[in-house]
């Protein structure tokens, strides 16, 4: 399966996404076809080099044609700044060009600074996308948006570069912990919540499948948080407007992370995230508690916390929210679902009342 991303721009931009279970085996001849010539540099999560560099280099991957391999401990506090200039002396170093392009191998935070160093290295060179968490697969690989964190918050460095190609095989999920899948299945609650019902009923009642990663059920919940997320993003590629809705979830989530040193999974934390917005919804009468139940009830089949530490202060997650980067002037924006597969925009929040919200779902 093929997913093209058409983008306008001068020139115009096509980012490709392949996927399927051959992709690992299509990779080589893809990669040739896509490179037109350009030297490559790979930078691959180290825990996955260690699990998946062998087949890699069996299936005639050309990890070593240009140079040696760049590995990465690719943990959310490597996600900084210290990071990109680490992998980027080893790119002079390696003597990596503007005729080069960068491949990264691994999950989020791995294509997520990979992505941020390959769009202003020499000012700019291609990047290559290869996921293998299912966070990644369904989201962080698609739609161009790198960057890392600073102290004061998540993603507040970055830019927007489209990958070249994006190559999916849900044959790496074979190997993922099961608290990595519940991360990313955290991202396709999202997906459907945001515009796909018919993806909703699949989750609702297929988990069993997808816990046990049947690979017509992965690429199920795959292919349609791509597809979906693909649309959105050539409607609106630097977020201006209709791309916002993909951030349900992200403005108390990231506070939570930012709150905790990220000891809570981003996965874990958008989840809560969208509770809180689905109760703020409901609140304000926008959402019947029917659809507030079923998304508690699904977030809890996986596992995913639906409620915050009691240890983390009301207060101190609006503090953290003041300084989140989809904030609009001095109002508090919110994505709000409004009934399973779709969603809305509103940045005229009461701070009160969000707080007594967040209260209610047991923050101090």
């Amino acid at each position: 399966m093929k997913i093209n991303i058409a983008m306008g721009g001068t020139p115009p931009h096509v980012s490709e996404i392949l996927m399927g279970e051959d992709v690992m085996e299509r990779v080589p001849g893809a990669l040739e076809a896509a490179l037109g010539g350009r030297s490559a540099y790979w930078i691959w999560d180290e825990a996955v080099w260690s699990l998946w560099g062998r087949k890699a280099l069996d299936l005639g991957w050309p990890v070593q044609r240009d140079g040696q391999v760049i590995l990465f401990t690719a943990s959310e506090p490597d996600k900084r700044l210290a990071s990109v200039e680490f992998l980027a002396r080893r790119l002079v170093n390696a003597g990596a060009n503007r005729d080069s392009a960068i491949i990264a191998v691994g999950g989020g935070v791995t294509g997520d600074v990979a992505g941020f160093l390959a769009s202003i290295y020499m000012r700019g060179i291609p990047c290559f996308q290869v996921p293998t968490t299912l966070l990644a697969q369904v989201d962080s690989s698609i739609g161009g948006k790198t960057g890392v964190d600073l102290p004061e918050g998540k993603n507040l460095l970055g830019t927007f570069q489209q990958p070249k190609q994006v190559y999916i095989d849900p044959g790496f999920i074979t190997t993922l912990p099961d608290e990595e899948l519940r991360q990313g299945m955290s991202e396709v609650i999202k997906s459907a919540m945001i515009g796909d019902e018919v993806l909703w009923k699949f989750v609702e009642n297929s988990s069993d499948a997808i816990k046990k990663r049947e690979p017509d059920a992965l690429l199920r919940v795959i292919s349609a948080s791509c597809l979906l997320k693909s649309r959105i993003v050539e409607a609106d590629e630097k977020e201006f407007g209709r791309r916002r809705v993909l951030n349900l979830g992200h403005t108390v989530g990231h506070a939570l992370e930012k709150l905790t040193g990220f000891r809570l999974k981003h996965g874990d934390c958008v989840a809560t995230g969208m509770v809180a917005a689905a109760t703020l919804s409901h609140r304000l009468g926008k959402m019947q508690a029917e659809d507030l139940e079923r998304l508690e009830s699904v977030c809890g089949i996986w596992g995913m916390p639906v409620r915050i530490p009691a240890s983390i202060e009301s207060q101190a997650i609006v503090d953290a929210i003041h300084t989140d980067k989809k904030r609009i002037g001095e109002k508090l924006h919110f994505i709000m679902p409004v009934r399973i597969g779709e969603v809305i925009e509103s940045t005229g929040i009461n701070y009160g009342e969000f707080s007594k919200i967040l209260k209610s779902l047991g923050a101090g």
